[in-house]
């Protein structure tokens, strides 16, 4: 089973162990964006996401760290 958008929580956790030297904060959503559909388990479409869905994300990750 891959990620999709909806797993906000289990891509901060990705992210956070892909990017740890990242301060989640200062990443723009465009390359948010760009590094969750080049994440090994992400597996849904690129132009479902939206400035809601990336803000989750961010904040979850913001949260995980």
């Amino acid at each position: 089973m891959g990620l999709k958008w909806t797993h906000t929580l289990d891509i901060a956790i990705e992210l956070d162990e892909k990017y740890p030297q990242v301060d989640p904060q200062t990443v723009r959503f465009t390359d948010l964006h760009q590094w969750i559909c080049d994440l090994d388990e992400f597996d849904d479409d690129p132009s479902k996401s939206n400035e809601k869905i990336l803000e989750a994300i961010q904040m979850a990750w913001i949260e995980e760290k």
